[in-house]
């Protein structure tokens, strides 16, 4: 953890509270340069968290979670181990992620935790769940209170309870308007950013 991380007063490390630099490092946990940690929050050992992060209140990163550059994760999000963001996630408020499909109280599951992924540039909307083993592809789009239970689709807004397909969306978040019915590939341009993409009915390629 170097000198350009910021933690705020009651930043919590395991059960620690004031822990210093050299507990951190102690424990495994790397922190980049230019990331901002938050009161109350929860990190676990071996934890990996890049560069200009921003973890909000609250959030409990739970042990070996990577986080990669510029992730901005909002209050009250909980992080299990299995859970890697790739760089430019957007996490939105009290978001859910699982690590473990069948769980029972009296039953020792860690051996079975699961990996879930979260592709560059993806956001999830606030109060979503996660359900372990699954990849959000590159600038997804979880809607808030979704419950992703299968894979989604880079580009794709997913919602609902379980998730579903709703639209495509560009790199910079706007929706696009929908796939011609009848037609296997059209040329969509964004409205803001004016990016283009070829779309059919099952994915979005951006035009190089």
């Amino acid at each position: 953890m170097s000198e350009g991380v910021h933690v705020h007063a009651g930043f919590v490390l395991g059960v620690l509270e004031g822990v210093r630099v050299p507990e951190l490092r102690q424990r495994g946990i790397a922190v980049g340069d230019g990331t901002s940690i938050w009161h109350g929050v929860y990190i676990g050992e071996d934890c990996k968290i890049g560069k200009d992060c921003t973890i909000g209140q609250y959030v409990h990163i739970g042990a070996r979670v990577v986080i990669h550059d510029r992730c901005k994760i909002q209050n009250g999000v909980q992080l299990f181990a299995g859970v890697t963001l790739h760089p430019d996630v957007f996490v939105g408020p009290h978001v859910v992620f699982t690590n473990v499909l069948t769980p029972r109280a009296f039953v020792d599951r860690r051996a079975e935790f699961k990996e879930t992924h979260v592709g560059r540039g993806a956001s999830i909307g606030a109060n979503a769940t996660i359900v372990c083993g699954v990849t959000i592809g590159e600038y997804a789009m979880v809607g808030a209170g979704a419950v992703v239970t299968r894979p989604v689709t880079p580009y794709a807004l997913v919602i609902g309870s379980p998730a579903r397909y709703e639209r495509w969306v560009c790199k910079c978040g706007e929706l696009l308007s929908s796939a011609t019915p009848g037609i296997r590939a059209s040329v969509r341009t964004c409205t803001r950013c004016a990016a283009r993409y070829t779309m059919t009915a099952t994915s979005l390629t951006p035009e190089r």
